[in-house]
């Protein structure tokens, strides 16, 4: 049955003029996790990521590093959403005045991201749209991968934590917890059989333990 392995970002530049740029431990996270998938023996894999730039040179990097030939292709379904409209759109008083506190930040988006999740907004820019067009691109991923293929998806932690609430049915809370946890470069993993697709994985890091410890990040 074909594997898909879902891979978050390596740490992008928070607090810079341009966050979606990776750190350079970013790119370091990024070749860690390239070397990881090489020692998997994907077959053939499929490599895919989202149009942001984090991602595509996360998947860039994790190509080279693991020896992957084949063409990157993007589709935007696996994009992040954007946090900063989510902050604007559900205002909290307790946003810092400096974006140099990413814990503080993170609190403030927990509590915004559990106002949109809870939001019975049907539109484009609901969290119900956001989660079905990644569940979407998944499904049609799946279909494309014969029995003898993998697939390689670079992507962020709230595409990440929405199609594990999809699979496992996870209320707005548990979706949080998951989205604060999520590792830059770990590899959550599906498998997609007759019976559909389901979660093997979520969150694998054993790549950054050990002497690699200092490559796990959160933000």
């Amino acid at each position: 049955m074909p594997l898909i392995c879902l891979v978050r970002h390596g740490q992008a530049s928070f607090g810079a003029h341009d966050y979606d740029v990776l750190s350079d431990l970013g790119r370091e996270q990024a070749r860690a996790v390239g070397r990881e998938l090489a020692r998997r023996e994907l077959r053939d894999p499929h490599i895919i990521s989202g149009s942001l730039t984090r991602q595509r040179d996360t998947a860039r990097l994790l190509a080279d590093a693991a020896g992957f030939t084949e063409p990157l292709c993007e589709d935007p379904r696996w994009n992040e959403f954007d946090h900063v409209a989510v902050l604007r759109r559900y205002p909290d008083p307790g946003l810092p005045r400096t974006a140099a506190d990413s814990r503080a930040v993170q609190d403030v988006l927990d509590r915004a991201l559990r106002s949109w999740m809870e939001d019975t907004d049907e539109t484009a820019t609901g969290w119900a749209a956001f989660s079905n067009n990644a569940a979407t691109a998944l499904t049609e991923l799946s279909a494309t991968l014969g029995k003898g293929r993998d697939a390689v998806v670079v992507t962020s932690g709230g595409v990440l934590a929405g199609l594990c609430g999809t699979l496992l049915s996870i209320p707005p809370a548990g979706l949080i917890a998951l989205n604060r946890v999520t590792v830059n470069a770990s590899v959550t993993t599906l498998v997609s059989g007759a019976s559909g697709t389901n979660l093997l994985t979520f969150n694998d890091h054993a790549h950054f333990t050990g002497e690699q410890q200092h490559l796990r990040t959160y933000r």
